[in-house]
């Protein structure tokens, strides 16, 4: 899907719009009742995926009172003084917030929450507003947010969602089980009521039926990366009346209905996609959330997942003409550019990211370990991804990414000697949220006026091209290395990176010398490594 619901891999920062009903202001929720069904939510307090589920749980638990039991913890590492989260320190304060209004206002936890979720972005800052509305004293709340009992909590919290495997915001799970259903108020209730033993709530009896809702998983598997069965779970959340088929382009069927598709007159060419029916727009609260997602094609609204393979294209890597121009694989001319058939570039390696992505963050100072540990023997480049139309330019985490994207552009091109450059990224990297660069120029030993000068003038045109090179290698993911011009992979740490580069690189004096491993969170099984994900 366009966004995917989960925070394990990054997203765009803000909630979305119309996100589920929530608890009226400085309402106090019942307590549990005995033996009440419990919705446990592993979230991070700022990540949009989260802020929806808390939000509809709550207006859940709004209908069914002493019914539902929702319990809430956080997802994050470290300990006691030294506690992190995916989306920095401010997440970390509006964690210790929650934790903290949870022990001394329960029945207030709900309506405290959805008060703060009402801008996520600003979780470290209006829990005292959030606070004062919902009848806490802000004064005790901020004793415990900056003293030692709300690290405390927030350390438990981490720890259990680390015992529960608990990685991706939200992680659910209803009566102990795990509970990937829809995330709206309906679907809560739904799973409660169904859950319950013994004599339901009088709100079970007059639950709204989710419409049904036909969809079409279409794709070609002859390739590698098209599979999308792990899709539905996740469209399911939305539209929970969801009735899925799934079609090959391979089958009869599939190339009737590709040429259904492309002679519908919308530019309908790549695979893989999801066609839903007409009566998607029935489901009003799914089709809301969706619907920026969506376009007509034909006789169905097409979920645009950004696919990129044309299945009637000359497959590079497969022995076959596909086409049936006369010409097999890398002899095509469609397959100048596939990675297997680029010329091998020997000691070479390139790092594509988005700058404010969390595991480009990552990469990227692992880039700058892995680059000191090798000196002369790597030439390290870094591109950008983004989109770039009618002349303006875009990346996922907003502008102000983009504008990081430039100067970090600047930077690799007026210090590129001896990978200079990486050291203002890696800076950068550590918070990429600040608006201090000027502070990680200098660090690097840069001239701040020097780059500038280059953002103001050449730097946009530099970071279109660097946009443009990652599209035309359809590479999207962030972080993606791809070593000696041929083989891409992921990774987030100089170990991972090094295990890679020596692959195809071996016999060189610094893949002897092995890096050690990053550190794994704290809690973590023994012998487990930092975790890697992509911002996609």
């Amino acid at each position: 899907m366009a966004a995917i619901p989960s925070c394990q891999r990054e997203e765009a920062s803000t909630a979305r719009d119309g996100a589920s009903a929530t608890a009226k202001g400085g309402t106090a929720m019942p307590a549990a009742a005995a033996g009440a069904p419990q919705l446990e939510l592993f979230v991070m307090s700022q990540c949009p995926y989260g802020v929806e589920v808390v939000n509809a749980a709550a207006a859940a638990k709004e209908k069914l009172g002493a019914a539902m039991d929702v319990k809430i913890q956080y997802i994050g590492d470290g300990k006691p003084g030294a506690l992190q989260s995916m989306h920095g320190p401010a997440e970390v304060t509006g964690d210790l917030a929650q934790v903290c209004a949870m022990k001394q206002a329960p029945q207030q936890i709900l309506s405290f929450i959805t008060c703060q979720n009402k801008n996520p972005r600003e979780v470290d800052k209006n829990w005292r507003d959030c606070a004062t509305k919902n009848s806490i004293d802000p004064a005790a709340l901020e004793k415990c947010i900056q003293g030692d009992e709300g690290q405390k909590l927030l350390t438990a919290s981490f720890d259990e969602a680390k015992k529960r495997g608990a990685q991706g915001s939200p992680t659910m799970f209803l009566a102990g089980k795990p509970y990937e259903g829809g995330r709206k108020p309906r679907d809560f209730m739904r799973a409660v009521c169904e859950a319950t033993k013994g004599e339901k709530p009088a709100a079970c009896t007059s639950l709204p039926v989710a419409p049904k809702v036909s969809a079409i998983f279409f794709s070609d598997t002859r390739c590698k990366e098209c599979d999308i069965h792990q899709l539905e779970p996740r469209l399911r959340s939305e539209l929970s009346g969801l009735v899925v088929k799934h079609v090959d382009y391979a089958s009869d069927e599939g190339k009737a209905l590709y040429k259904e598709l492309t002679g519908a007159g919308a530019d309908f060419k790549t695979l893989p996609t999801v066609l839903l029916g007409q009566e998607v727009e029935n489901d009003k609260d799914g089709y809301a959330a969706i619907s920026r997602y969506l376009r007509k094609v034909g006789d169905y609204q097409e979920l645009r997942l950004g696919g990129q393979w044309d299945p009637t294209a000359e497959i590079c890597d497969n022995k076959s003409d596909d086409d049936g121009d006369g010409k097999v694989d890398c002899s095509d001319d469609g397959c100048g550019q596939s990675l297997g058939c680029r010329p091998t570039r020997e000691k070479k390696l390139d790092l594509f990211v988005m700058s404010q992505c969390p595991y480009g963050a990552q990469a990227m100072i692992a880039a700058k370990e892995f680059t000191d540990h090798f000196k002369g023997q790597v030439s390290l480049d870094v591109h950008f991804i983004g989109d770039t139309k009618d002349g303006q330019l875009s990346s996922m985490h907003g502008p102000a990414e983009v504008d990081e994207d430039v100067r970090e552009t600047c930077a690799a091109k007026l210090y590129g000697k001896d990978h200079q450059f990486l050291g203002y990224l890696a800076c950068r990297s550590k918070d990429y949220r600040s608006t201090d660069w000027q502070g990680c120029a200098k660090e690097a030993g840069m001239d701040t006026s020097a780059i500038q000068k280059c953002f103001d003038g050449e730097g946009k045109q530099l970071v279109a091209q660097s946009f443009a090179y990652a599209d035309s290698l359809k590479i999207g993911s962030s972080p993606t290395f791809l070593v000696n011009n041929k083989r891409d992979f992921n990774a987030v740490s100089a170990s991972a990176i090094q295990r890679e580069y020596c692959k195809d690189n071996p016999g060189l004096a610094a893949c002897k010398d092995i890096i050690p491993e990053a550190a794994a969170p704290p809690g973590a099984a023994k012998g487990a490594q930092a975790p890697a994900g992509q911002c996609n």
